[in-house]
């Protein structure tokens, strides 16, 4: 990979991401949170923030500490730094879910652990945020990819800051401005977080990944910076107008209606660029992770027909959890456990078998998997959430927490194969470990001594 080297501790933070995963699905499995409770229950708040910031934000960091490098051709600012910020980040969400236990009563009334976790949490993000920005900033001038994940970094920011506000205010400080902030300003969170941090983010990386497993040529960098700029006014205006509307006291339905038409045409977009992938590809046979990417696409296209059609019938507000569980299960986590299948090999193999390259013979990245043991999983996983959200829409928890647990069956299935990919069981001998190579560690990659890299 041009420009950066293996990350040490990418393994770690996606071994981290998938407790959080697993831990949220048993959960949901168990009636705890949403829909047992209601959406903004302390709860529902649990089981969001396992997901978004425990499973898909630490997922993200672990991708972009890897492949940002690779975006710019250059190595990452500061190796020393990942390390860091995955303790912080961990204490962080630890500190916050115990923060909502308390608000609702399940633990001792220790609220001062919210604005704690908020405060680890914006460490932990600002330390990587600050590392990512400064390897971008070395390498200008950029190409299309890595301006999504600045932008999508931005999100982050103002994500983390407005969390910030929602926990010292739940804690009691703050006064009026930032309780008026907890009244109205959810949303904008929310959209923050997953439109702008998790999904632009996203998109940037998913350029960069399926050209690079597809063969495909690179999208036109102008058709990549219209796409940009719609995600960017999208959430520029539901942040800045968001708060000034919250400030003036005039409601936010002018700000959502805006956002909803700016999104609907930067997904219109991005689905452009991602089917001119798929189309002008040199590897007409689809890899399992690039077919599985593609469901995550459908979940995405869903998910926006979906939204459509509540706002039109005016429901939108009775199934906002379907339509974020949506989201979050079908486009995000379809799209990272479909890349993550990819990644995992990818580095697996780059770990183990690059030194020797050229040297002995070696067996080929897809040599790694079992693709059609794992494609079962997949199918399980995505037919799973359809269902789920179904049982949502119809008022149906039983319903729900069937297919959360068969969702939850098919996630230990897609870890199940990481592992055996990470553990080199799927490879055959003489190939496993020829001369010259050594056995892959599970959660971090080669030991090498943490250094800041020289521009």
């Amino acid at each position: 990979m041009i420009g950066g080297n293996l990350s040490k501790w990418a393994m770690s933070y996606f071994a981290a991401a998938i407790v959080w995963l697993l831990a949220a699905e048993i959960l949901m499995v168990a009636g705890f949170g949403y829909p047992a409770v209601d959406v903004a229950s302390p709860d529902t708040l649990v089981i969001v923030h396992m997901i978004c910031v425990g499973w898909l934000s630490m997922a993200m960091c672990g991708a972009l500490f890897q492949f940002v490098p690779v975006l710019v051709a250059k190595p990452l600012f500061s190796e020393c730094w990942e390390l860091p910020a995955f303790g912080l980040l961990t204490a962080g969400l630890i500190a916050l879910l115990a923060g909502f236990l308390a608000l609702g009563g399940r633990l001792p009334a220790w609220l001062w652990l919210l604005p704690l976790g908020a405060t680890l949490l914006i460490a932990g993000f600002g330390l990587m945020t600050i590392d990512l920005v400064l390897t971008v900033w070395r390498a200008r001038p950029t190409m299309g990819p890595a301006h999504f994940v600045l932008v999508g970094l931005a999100s982050l920011c103002a994500t983390a800051l407005l969390g910030s506000v929602f926990a010292w205010s739940l804690a009691g400080h703050g006064g009026a401005a930032f309780g008026a902030i907890l009244e109205s300003g959810v949303p904008l969170h929310a959209i923050a977080g997953l439109g702008g941090w998790l999904t632009l983010t996203a998109m940037g990386v998913s350029y960069r990944l399926l050209s690079m497993f597809m063969l495909s040529p690179d999208v036109e960098g102008r058709q990549t910076r219209v796409t940009l700029l719609a995600g960017a006014v999208t959430i520029s205006i539901v942040v800045t107008g968001g708060l000034l509307a919250i400030a003036m006291e005039t409601g936010l339905d002018v700000v959502l209606l805006a956002t909803a038409v700016l999104s609907l045409a930067t997904l219109s977009l991005y689905g452009r660029d991602i089917a001119g992938l798929y189309r002008n590809r040199k590897r007409r046979q689809l890899e399992l992770n690039t077919r599985m990417a593609a469901y995550g696409f459908v979940s995405l296209a869903a998910a926006a027909l979906l939204g459509i059609e509540l706002v039109a019938t005016g429901s939108f507000s009775a199934h906002v959890g379907a339509f974020t569980f949506l989201i979050a299960f079908g486009w995000l986590s379809g799209l990272v456990l479909a890349k993550l299948y990819k990644i995992v090999a990818f580095l697996t193999w780059l770990e183990t078998y690059g030194p020797a390259m050229g040297r002995v013979p070696t067996p080929r990245v897809q040599d790694l998997v079992a693709e059609r043991r794992a494609a079962k999983w997949f199918a399980g996983y995505f037919i799973s959430v359809w269902i789920a959200t179904g049982g949502l829409l119809a008022g149906q928890p039983s319903a729900f927490r069937l297919a959360v647990l068969a969702m939850t069956v098919a996630t230990a299935g897609i870890v199940r194969q990481l592992v055996r990919t990470r553990r080199l069981r799927d490879v055959v001998e003489p190939l496993r470990l020829p001369s010259g190579t050594s056995f892959p560690r599970l959660l971090y990659s080669r030991p090498e001594p943490c250094r800041k890299k020289q521009s």
